[in-house]
């Protein structure tokens, strides 16, 4: 097969814009072929389904999802100008709500770019998990007012209890 065949992939990013810069970031990570590998597969095979409200706090997760859990709370321990203000873990992909805050006592400070927090994130997992686990590359949704803020978290706090509906639902 030659280059001329292979698909070509759309660019992720916003053409231009520095994505280390202040400000929030909504990010979708979806594990390889959206295989349900974060929830312990009992949980999401029932009728019980996602009713819970946070999978952190009540669905149980897979011994990969518990990875992915630790993790993601360790964001901020090595990236200290970043902050993870809500996450949800579903059975095939992880939302991040992070912010970044280059500003330290009134000095802008560099910070890595959201494709590096993103990439070693996934990567630390793989390797905990001894396996790879995720699609290459990953969406993410610049925050731009308090309304996109609001509707974003709240798409977090709900979505397990609408996981059925979820675009990346698979039966």
């Amino acid at each position: 097969m030659t280059t001329d065949n292979l698909q070509k992939r759309k660019p992720n990013r916003l053409k231009g814009f520095d994505y280390s810069s202040n400000g929030k970031y909504f990010v979708t990570i979806c594990t390889k072929n959206k295989e349900k590998l974060l929830w312990n597969k009992n949980f999401y095979d029932t009728s019980v389904g996602a009713d819970s409200i946070r999978p952190q706090e009540k669905v149980p997760l897979s011994k990969y999802g518990k990875i992915a859990d630790i993790a993601i709370k360790n964001i901020s321990v090595y990236y200290k100008h970043i902050k993870v203000e809500n996450y949800i873990i579903m059975p095939n992909h992880i939302h991040l709500l992070l912010f970044i805050d280059r500003f330290d006592d009134g000095r802008i400070i560099s910070a890595p770019t959201l494709s590096v927090v993103i990439g070693q994130l996934k990567r630390w997992i793989s390797r905990q998990a001894d396996k790879s686990l995720f699609q290459k590359s990953f969406h993410d949704h610049i925050i731009r007012d308090e309304a996109d803020y609001l509707k974003i978290y709240n798409y977090i706090e709900t979505n397990p209890a609408k996981w059925q509906e979820d675009c990346f639902y698979i039966a």
